[in-house]
Formats: structure tokens, sequence, C-alpha cells
């Protein structure tokens, strides 16, 4: 008899993607001794299990194309009965993993209303997709995932959970060269780049090193989640005791009756600090009267409610339609058939601000859509205080952002899976400290290079878009710093960087705008990992010479032709004489070259672009329509 032992690792299984052209590995575990036979697509290989029980073999390049079968076997010594697993529906094409924070997660659902046309228009059933279970440890790199399945991106139902830039970069892809794509999504949102690296990587860094010993500690980090389990319970709880609203005493606020009168009157959206409230900790009741016509009356409708900072309930005529947990989701809630009536109609939201800067962000839509009708929500509301908490919810510790965890538990699983490349998009959480993430993010690209064992793997990301109100005034900015060594970074072979300051949104740090990313990074892609010979890049600084009063900025080859996106003046450049004190700059395309200059500096020393949390306005691109990177040409600090 066989050992009933065999298996495979979790990638390895039906609609699985293998990497086209490539010698490719398939691995799994048997009985120690076992012979293991593996059949497909005409090839037959054999090898016998290890001591640990552990096989490989590897298979023939495979040309892009499919569906195939691959069927494995394991028989004993004993000569017994074989076990045998079949994996189904396989397709060999690129296979690219994705990886990051927040930006990398923002799935397809959130992006629908903006691009459904596009996310249908991706949708193919030779469109493959892997979404590696959240897993973080700190002791051991994993040898396979805990879960996950292939699924088809054939209908826009089934893409709705996924990964909206890992779609429509490989929708692209797929459409450009006319091959499967398979993307391996492992990204987890808030999470620094140390969380993404081994412990061997991060020798170079003590104080990773000395967070990672902490963590190692088992029983500290149950002991740890067990506190804050209870700390955030005992807050909510004491809330939830506190706030007459919810109805424990008389009838509840939310209640269709309930009589507002003497409520007092806000505007929304607005933030409890503009409204008086700065600080504020605790629950707070608002409601709005919006009247429909007869012809709209109980159909259902969809009611918008921007982003609220920071959880809310929500209630249409007494009737809860839904609720967010945390501050970042748009909130659009479905309001079911019959529910509203012609003429008055009233929305309630119980808003919880556990942080103390609560409130309900501007510029995003406030409205009830139904029967093709809008009706808007913004203006003058009625509120009450529930409850007010004396301090803010308690802090937790994110041990799935701590140093290595999620190497060893999403990464260090798909090493031995052959890839085309990596595409990644992350940094937001490594702004607090920008000068550190240049040599972070070289020495994780390096490693994971040679865990692969592809000393060429093309490894593409996405640089910081742009997030936060405008400054009126040139200044510093953290993001901008983080921009920089990401721009820096690409002196390592092999790379690629999609810049995406004008695809951000001043009042969402995950903006919707995913289609350009995704595009851009497509871009990169056909260069970096198919050797197109195209522009691919906006212009990226390379040195300054002074002329004069003049400061003349020059590109690296290729620049793609240097234009105003707008066709007005050059916008965002700022200037600085000895004295350091950037000024507003006036500049001028001259050839491939761009001069900066302001009349009143006679000696300017340094010129920065677009050096900004948010550079709205921008407007330096090359003919293919991609933004000049910001940069700066001084490195002070």
């Amino acid at each position: 008899m066989g050992s009933d032992k065999l298996r495979l690792p979790r990638l390895i299984s039906d609609g699985v993607v293998l990497q086209r052209d490539k010698t490719v590995r398939i691995w799994g575990w048997a009985g120690s001794g076992d012979i293991v036979t593996v059949e497909v697509a005409g090839q037959t290989h054999r090898c016998m299990a290890g001591d640990e029980g552990r096989w490989e073999v590897l298979l023939r390049p495979l040309e892009a194309g499919g569906p195939y079968t691959l069927a494995v076997s394991a028989v004993g010594s004993d000569g017994g009965e074989a076990e045998q697993i079949i994996v189904r529906d396989i397709l060999a094409g690129d296979v690219w993993v994705c990886s990051g924070q927040s930006n990398m997660q923002t799935p397809v659902s959130r992006v629908m209303d903006l691009f459904e046309k596009e996310i249908t228009d991706s949708c193919s059933s030779r469109i493959r997709y892997f979404q590696v279970p959240e897993r973080y440890d700190f002791k051991t790199a994993h040898d396979d995932l805990e879960g996950g399945s292939w699924v088809s991106c054939d209908t826009p139902e089934k893409v709705m959970g996924f990964s909206a830039v890992a779609l429509f970069f490989a929708a692209e892809l797929h459409g450009r060269y006319d091959i499967p794509v398979g993307i391996i999504n492992s990204s987890v949102g808030g999470s620094p780049i140390e969380a993404w690296m081994s412990e061997s990587s991060l020798a170079d860094w003590p104080d990773r090193l000395d967070e990672l010993a902490v963590c190692k500690d088992d029983a500290y980090v149950s002991e740890t989640i067990e506190n804050d389990e209870a700390a955030v319970s005992r807050w909510y709880g004491r809330l939830d005791q506190l706030d007459e609203g919810l109805g424990s005493t008389s009838e509840p606020w939310y209640s269709e009756g309930f009589d507002t009168s003497d409520w007092d009157d806000i505007d929304i959206p607005t933030s409890w600090e503009d409204a008086g409230m700065k600080g504020f900790c605790g629950s707070i009741w608002l409601r709005k009267t919006f009247r429909l016509p007869a012809g709209l009356a109980g159909r259902e409708a969809v009611l918008r409610l921007g982003t609220i900072v920071d959880s809310d309930v929500t209630y249409v005529n007494g009737v809860r339609v839904g609720n967010v947990t945390y501050r970042y989701p748009p909130r659009k809630y479905m309001i079911p058939a019959g529910l509203t009536r012609a003429g008055e109609n009233t929305v309630t939201v119980r808003v919880v601000s556990n942080s103390g800067d609560g409130g309900f962000i501007p510029d995003k839509p406030y409205r009830v859509e139904t029967g093709g009708e809008t009706v808007d929500l913004t203006g003058r509301w009625k509120y009450r205080i529930g409850a007010v908490m004396e301090n803010p919810m308690p802090e937790t510790v994110f041990f799935n952002w701590k140093p290595a965890g999620l190497y060893n538990g999403m990464i260090a699983p798909l090493h031995d899976f052959v890839i085309k490349g990596i595409a990644w998009y992350q940094g937001e959480a490594n702004t607090d400290k920008p000068e550190e993430y240049l040599s972070l993010f070289r020495k994780m690209i390096c490693s994971w290079r040679k865990a692969w064992k592809l000393d060429h793997l093309p490894f593409l990301y996405v640089q910081l878009h742009n997030w936060q109100k405008p400054a009126s005034e040139p200044g510093d900015s953290q993001w901008a710093k983080l921009r920089e060594a990401q721009m820096e970074a690409l002196s390592l072979p092999d790379t690629g960087m999609a810049t995406a300051i004008d695809a951000g949104e001043w009042n969402d740090i995950h903006p919707l705008d995913k289609l350009t990313v995704g595009k851009r990074l497509a871009l990169v892609a056909n260069k970096i990992a198919y050797g197109e010979d195209i522009i691919y890049s906006g212009p990226i600084y390379k040195e300054m010479a002074r002329e004069g009063n003049r400061i003349i900025i020059r590109f690296r080859e290729p620049v793609g032709g240097l234009v105003s996106i707008d066709g007005k003046p050059l916008r965002h450049f700022t200037i600085a004489g000895p004295d350091r004190k950037f000024v507003w700059a006036r500049a001028q395309i001259e050839g491939e070259s761009v001069a900066v200059w302001n009349d009143g500096i006679k000696e300017p020393v340094a010129v920065r672009y677009a050096w900004a949390d948010n550079p709205e306005g921008a407007n330096l691109y090359n003919k293919a329509c991609l933004p000049a990177s910001p940069f700066r040409t001084d490195d002070w600090a």
C-alpha cells in the first residue's frame, strides 16, 4: 500500500497557471522513500521522496496554452497500491506575484461605479487569481499556504473581491500578448515593508530584529492580543452602556417616529473639529429628512454617505441598511425595495469616533440614487451626542505588521513556484521614516530574487500617489521623500516604476483610480519583463546645471518628449538660493530639458519639482502622457 501522505502545495491545484517557457518545479510531500511519478502534457518524470517526505521534479518548458491535466502518483517501497492526485484545468502563461499594502488589496467592488465597463472587459477565463490567506509567523518560514484556491476571472461577479490593480494589470498583459495570466495576490493593509522581509535580510536593522525577537515569544503575543481585545471590548461596552440613543431606557433614536426637534443643527460633510467638537471620542447620532416623489418611492435605491471617521451604523426610515466598522471604505448601502415612500423619508446615522478626529469627509458623494434620479443629502442635518468617552479607544498591537511575520507566512511559501515577476504597491506605512526606505527596499528586492533563485526577476512597483490637501506654499514632505527613495531604487537592474502622482485623491488614502495604476504597471512590464522598445516611464531626473540665474534640469534617456499636459505654464517647480529657502519658480521646456528660475534669486543652487504630499496640478509629462516623477536636486534634510 502507499503511504497515504501524498500532498501538493496549495498553489498547485485545479485552475493553476504554470509559468510558460521556463523550467517549472512541481513539488510536494509523500512518505519517505516513496517513488513519485508526475505526468503532464506528454511529459513523465519520476523521483524519490526524501527523508522529510519532500520531493520535486522539473518540467520541461511549456508553451502558453492549455488546459492541461497533471497526474501525480506515489508508490511506497513495498510496491503496493499507488496514491494519486489529479490537478485539472491547468494553463501555461505568465504568473505575477502582486504584493504590498491596502492599495494593492483595494477590491474591484470599490471601483465598480467608476469602471464597470473596464471591469467587464477585463474578465477572462484565461486570467486566474489566487488570494494568499493572511498569516504571520515570527519563527518559521512556511513551506506551504494554509488555504487558497485558483479562481477563473471570467465574470464580474467572481472578481468583486479581487485586487483592482492586479485585475487591470493582468487584463492589459492578457490582451497585449494573448496569453494566460496568473495573479498571486499576497497583500495586507497597513503593512510596512519590514513585515515582508526575511529575518536574515533585516540584519542591518537591529531595531527591527529586536522587535522581531520580542514577537517570537508566543506567550507575549497571545497575552497581548487577549489584553488588547479585552480593552477594546470594554471601551465599546462602556460606550454602548452610556449611549441613550440605543434605546436601553427609552425609544431608540433611530426609530422612524423619534422626535428630533430639540436636536442641534450641523452641516454635513464636516469634521467634528470644524463643528466645534475637537478631539471628540464617543457616539454621535445624525438625522436627515429627504423627500421622494411618488414615482420614485418604494424603489430599490443606493444610499451613499461618502466616507465616515471612524465607524457607522445607518438606518432608513428606522430600518438598518448597513454599517462599516472602520474609517476607510466608502459608504454605499442598498435601500431595499418597499422601504421608502412618497414624501418625507429619514436617514439616521450613528457615528462612533474612537480616535478624536472624526467626521464626514468632504468632496465625497452624499446622496440617494434611485430610478435614475439623485437626492442630495449634503447640507443641514440634526444631531445629538449619544455618549462621550473620556479617552480614545485603547491602541492595539498589529502583529501582522511586525518584522518578518508576513514574509514567513505569505511570501516564503511562494518561492518554489516559478513566476514571471513581481508587482509591488506599498510605502504609505513607511512615510514616518522615509530616509530608511531606500535601503530596506533594495534589500527586500535582492533577497526576494535570491529566494526565487532568479537574479533578474522583474520587479515593478507603484510610486506613492498624491494625497492630503495641497499646500499653498513650498515645504517639505515625508511622502515626497519616500517617492524619492522609490525613484532611486531604479538603480537596481530589472526594476521599473509606475508614477501615480496624478492618480490619487486628496481626501482618500485609497484612491479609486486603480485603472490608471494597473495600466501603467503593465506598461512598465512591457519594457522590463517583455523587452519592448517603448516609452514606459515619465521623465526621471538625472542632473542639473546652473546657467546664470537659471538651473537647467536634465532627465534620463529616453525622455519621450517633454510637454505640459494641459498646455499651461509648468507648475510645482520651486527654487532656492544659498539661504536654502525654496520659493515658487517659473519653468519652461527647452528641448529635452527644463529651465527653472525666479527673478528674485540671482544665484540659485537647488530646484525641486512636485515636492509635496499632494502636488496637485503638477503638469510636466512626456508625449506618452506619463507624468514626471517628483525630484529634488538637493540632499538637504
